[in-house]
């Protein structure tokens, strides 16, 4: 189910909030658990018990980490829950991948030899995998409650705001929420109006892109315009689906009476590839940070091994995207600039020009990240260089529609002006300091977000299904 269907819009989650709220709240957790598979199940109900699997498996071995006599004991359960959870991911995610380049390197291919099968990913695998692990790990390092209850604790790696796509959440970070959390008329209309600001940033802007980057990733040849132009709108698409997302999830959740953690903030406005990552998919960033790349040493074992460092963690986080070199060689993009950051002081640098710089090495790895396969890759850098031309043939410039090219524009715009534009809500829509409601801060915020709802709800009536870019990780 997508959170931009008329099916979830206009039947699952009505039916669900008159649900959640008519259950007293000791069967709270149990109504969310049985939401969120419900939720999941929509998709496909075999892959659901994969997730329920994985759960249980999770929580009992949890609980032999938490009561284990020993140091060696806690680690020993650790390291058998930490490549439970990680095995599932290598043959759901990997095992095709790493089957296709054993078998290229000796010249053959899997069909050859006879040992070739295909694997359906199950959606939002990578998500509730890492926040598996995460529970073990905090687990063994006794940041986890003790008083874990399998019903709380099932609910929470089911969550259907997040389950198919984020943020990566911490069960020790909601671990009081669970047992306690606040509703009310307030917290339930602010969730409300960051969930349809996400669902506009879906259909208004990344959907009416995605049109441009299409063009330039699936005709082939891309002249230099083209190239560049596709890989500027795939830029955007990109952010506004996924950030639209991540805003779904945090206002589903505030109407839950949850607080998820934010996922963006403002990433392309960075100067630096590092203060990139510190705005880009946060929840990512701060696991693969706390989970890897302290337990590998961080920065505290010499300028060298933290450049290793850096480039494993950015590899690894690569391949966390996907099955695929693209992937991989994006991460080595980052990895590669992270190191060269840190080595060069380039990472403090404030000016106009460390913003362009950021922006075109992030753009320029986004080809990687967007292309089907390596070589597709090298055709839309070849366009970006001039190699495949400068203008566009007629068939690509028929195609590319004034709309689109606006609304290119016009996603610039707003993702330039993102911080600026929040400053500027937040100072006009604010209560006065005795706690009161002006005109302005009760009633200017729900026309615009009502406003903006309804644009919403008829863009998403007159076009075809899109589902989250995400969801293919």
């Amino acid at each position: 189910m997508v959170f931009s269907s008329e099916t979830f819009l206009f039947l699952f989650l009505p039916a669900f909030l008159a649900l959640y709220y008519l259950t007293p709240w000791r069967w709270k957790s149990l109504t969310l658990l049985a939401g969120s598979y419900v939720f999941y199940a929509w998709w496909r109900v075999d892959f659901l018990l994969l997730l329920v699997g994985t759960t249980v498996f999770t929580y009992l071995v949890g609980r032999r980490i938490r009561h284990a006599g020993t140091d060696r004991a806690r680690r020993l359960w650790t390291g058998i829950g930490v490549a439970g959870c990680l095995g599932v991911l290598g043959v759901f995610k990997y095992a095709v991948f790493f089957l296709d380049s054993l078998t290229a390197l000796f010249g053959t291919t899997p069909d050859q030899i006879g040992v070739h099968w295909q694997i359906l990913l199950p959606i939002g695998v990578s998500f509730y995998v890492f926040q598996s692990v995460s529970y073990l790990v905090d687990t063994h390092r006794g940041d986890a409650p003790d008083d874990v209850r399998l019903i709380d604790f099932m609910a929470f790696i089911a969550l259907f705001p997040q389950l198919i796509a984020g943020p990566i959440l911490r069960y020790k970070d909601l671990a009081g929420q669970f047992r306690h959390r606040t509703h009310s008329v307030e917290l339930f209309s602010d969730g409300m109006s960051r969930f349809f600001i996400g669902l506009a940033k879906k259909v208004l802007l990344a959907d009416a892109v995605a049109p441009v980057a299409d063009l330039a990733f699936s005709g082939g040849n891309p002249s230099l315009t083209l190239a560049w132009l596709g890989a500027a709108a795939y830029m955007l698409q990109l952010y506004f689906d996924f950030s639209g997302y991540s805003d779904m999830a945090i206002g589903l959740g505030r109407m839950l009476g949850f607080r998820f953690i934010e996922n963006f903030d403002a990433p392309y406005i960075s100067r630096s590839i590092t203060e990139f990552w510190r705005r880009w998919h946060i929840s990512l960033s701060v696991w693969l940070r706390d989970y890897l790349y302290i337990p590998l040493g961080g920065n505290r074992v010499g300028n060298a091994r933290t450049y290793v460092n850096l480039m494993t963690v950015m590899v690894l986080g690569g391949l966390w995207h996907g099955a695929a070199w693209t992937y991989v060689l994006w991460g080595v993009w980052h990895g590669g600039w992270l190191a060269l950051e840190r080595a060069t002081g380039l990472a403090r640098s404030r000016t106009p020009l460390a913003l362009g710089r950021t922006l075109l090495v992030v753009l320029v790895g986004w080809v990687t990240f967007r292309a089907a396969s390596v070589p597709d890759a090298l055709d839309v850098y070849a366009g970006m260089l001039g190699l495949n031309g400068v203008r566009m043939d007629a068939a690509a410039a028929f195609d590319l529609t004034g709309e689109g090219l606006a609304f290119v524009a016009i996603a610039a715009l707003v993702a330039a002006l993102e911080p600026r534009l929040r400053r500027l809500s937040g100072g006009a829509f604010a209560p006065r300091a005795d706690g009161t409601l002006t005109v302005a801060s009760a009633v200017v915020p729900s026309a615009l977000v009502t406003t903006l709802a309804a644009l919403t709800v008829l863009k998403l009536a007159e076009q075809s299904f899109s589902p989250f870019l995400y969801f293919q990780f």
